[in-house]
């Protein structure tokens, strides 16, 4: 007979496994006490002057290089140097979206905090017609953005669209495409203001000089949009896979219906995403507007016909120009700057919105 021995198991003590590891929450007591440390400093070295003038951002930047240095140490004694370099590289590439952010955070803060102080009704009923001073409103602009913004959707979209199916779904190869996407880049780096000039001066010719009204400041908008939305909307059509193309010409449907059909279902979320992507690279522009649209104190909604208020002109202009008292106007510029962003965010919200009712639905989901 021949015995088996079977090796009994080792009882392996915790500390063991666990040692040469820093433990999870010691990166964040670093960084706590990396800013800590920094924001010390920085009231040490402003000790004296007004809070204000505290360097936030400089004192946030001090503190992750710290935090750096401290994290790439520690773990090079504790645990090994490619922990370390693993650990340092970490650090290096969220510290440099957390700094990327700061411009962003920065900006928000800024609107918000002095935005916030018109951000009333009688900001979003009234407008500045014999308003001299403190009170009026803004609601002349707004409607003035939002006409003339659709306006420039209207125009720019289908021609956006369009031209990026021709290039996908027709043009590849051929010589006409090739001039289209040049032409389609020289004009994505176009200055906003030789837009503006571009529209002045058509509309003066056909018109008269110095002819200004709300669908010159749409043409000129969709100058710049138009690029965008054809860009945004081929890569997202070229992404579309083309079997779903091949399973529509096996079935019999025509190249056009199979468009129709399934490569724009396919690709309309992103293609929404690209549009609101353009929405929002124009509707702040205030150089083109103040050429071709002007600025008026009333409310005009003809944009055919006379000058019309929009949002980045008033602000620019409260701002510029402003009268007495001087915080009146530049409270009214700070909420218009906030009425923008709401308003982008609240086309980007209703873009998501529209893109998840109309995305392909996968296994009935």
């Amino acid at each position: 007979m021949t015995a088996t021995l079977t090796p009994s198991p080792v009882a392996t003590p915790t500390h063991i496994t666990s040692a040469g590891h820093l433990p999870k929450w010691a990166p964040w007591a670093l960084l706590l006490g990396a800013f800590a440390v920094s924001a010390t400093i920085f009231a040490f070295v402003n000790a004296g002057n007004d809070p204000a003038d505290f360097n936030i951002a400089l004192a946030l930047v001090v503190g992750l290089v710290l935090y750096m240095v401290l994290i790439f140490v520690i773990s090079s004694v504790v645990e090994s140097r490619r922990h370390a370099i693993d650990r340092l590289m970490t650090a290096l590439v969220s510290g440099a979206f957390v700094v990327a952010l700061l411009p962003l955070i920065s900006l928000l803060y800024t609107v918000v905090i002095n935005g916030l102080m018109r951000f009333d009704g009688e900001f979003f009923s009234f407008s500045m017609r014999n308003i001299v001073g403190e009170g009026g409103g803004a609601i002349h602009a707004i409607y003035g953005t939002l006409l003339i913004t659709l306006g420039a959707t209207i125009i720019s979209v289908p021609i956006g669209l369009m031209t990026s199916i021709y290039l996908v779904e027709y043009g590849e190869g051929r010589r006409l495409a090739r001039g289209i996407t040049f032409l389609v880049d020289v004009m994505t780096g176009i200055p906003s203001i030789v837009a503006g000039l571009f529209i002045y001066s058509v509309f003066s010719i056909i018109v008269g000089p110095g002819t200004r009204m709300g669908v010159m400041g749409s043409l000129a908008l969709s100058v710049l949009m138009i690029p965008v939305v054809v860009r945004g909307s081929e890569e997202l059509l070229r992404i579309v896979p083309n079997e779903l193309r091949e399973a529509a010409y096996a079935l019999g449907v025509p190249k056009w219906l199979t468009i129709i059909k399934v490569v724009l279902p396919t690709a309309i979320a992103g293609i929404l995403t690209s549009i609101m992507l353009a929405i929002s690279r124009v509707i702040g522009e205030t150089a083109p507007l103040l050429l071709t649209v002007g600025i008026v104190q009333g409310m005009n909604l003809n944009m055919f016909s006379g000058q019309m208020a929009t949002l980045p002109v008033f602000s620019y202009m409260q701002a510029k120009y402003p009268g007495i008292p001087v915080d009146a106007y530049l409270e009214r510029a700070w909420a218009a700057a906030l009425t923008l962003i709401v308003i982008v965010m609240a086309l980007n919200l209703l873009a998501r919105i529209i893109a998840k009712v109309f995305a392909p639905k996968i296994n009935g989901r």
